[in-house]
């Protein structure tokens, strides 16, 4: 926890960019029936059945610093999606940092490991060697701020019925733009030294037996 705490107090470095990365699933769900649209006076009405129509998995990589987020929708939630997605944030991302200082949840795939299932040992190397690697403590994955930026997004855009892959991605990117371009952040407030006084139960008690 501390050491997320203590990524989290650092000023902003350009060459070192602070980036939380989550992981979440979205359901894809279709209409059985077509709705009623809305009428004067009327609401739009919905069947309750609908159809079920699989899953997706979305990345979300959030840079507090920089004021900016971005998604990527993939099929499933397997190693080589999360290997595809460190070298998205490397090659693409942030070609020209030294770093990236990356914060991210004890999840199995969440580890270098992945990166050399998905590519060549070298290339494997070079991209683990790109990330700065930090992870939130077991049961503590509220302090990873892309958590934030998924609640925010299924509030405002996937808390209703959708039933294609592509119009996730498309909604998704559309909300992150919308984000961006307001310069939307998050004023992370939690310290090091308010853990050792709200958390003080979590630490080891020095008081001998």
């Amino acid at each position: 926890m501390e050491d997320v705490l203590e990524v989290y107090a650092r000023p902003r470095d350009p060459l070192r960019p602070l980036v939380c990365l989550d992981e979440f699933c979205k359901q894809l769900i279709g209409d059985a029936r077509e709705g009623v649209p809305a009428q004067p006076g009327q609401p739009e009405r919905q069947d309750y059945e609908y159809v079920r129509h699989g899953m997706c998995s979305v990345f979300m990589a959030y840079s507090p610093l920089e004021s900016w987020r971005e998604v990527r929708v993939t099929g499933q939630r397997t190693a080589r999606d999360y290997a595809q997605t460190i070298r998205w944030l490397c090659d693409e991302v942030y070609p020209s940092a030294d770093k990236i200082v990356l914060v991210q949840d004890n999840l199995n795939t969440h580890t270098p490991a992945s990166l050399y299932e998905a590519f060549d040992p070298a290339e494997a190397l070079r991209l683990k060697e790109r990330i700065e690697w930090h992870y939130t403590p077991k049961h503590g994955s509220w302090l990873n701020m892309a958590e934030i930026e998924i609640g925010v997004a299924q509030r405002q855009c996937l808390s209703r019925r959708i039933a294609e892959r592509t119009q996730v991605e498309r909604e998704l990117h559309q909300w992150s733009q919308a984000r961006n371009a307001s310069q939307a952040t998050t004023e992370w407030q939690f310290t090091t030294k308010d853990a050792r006084v709200k958390l003080k139960r979590l630490y080891p008690s020095n008081t001998p037996e």
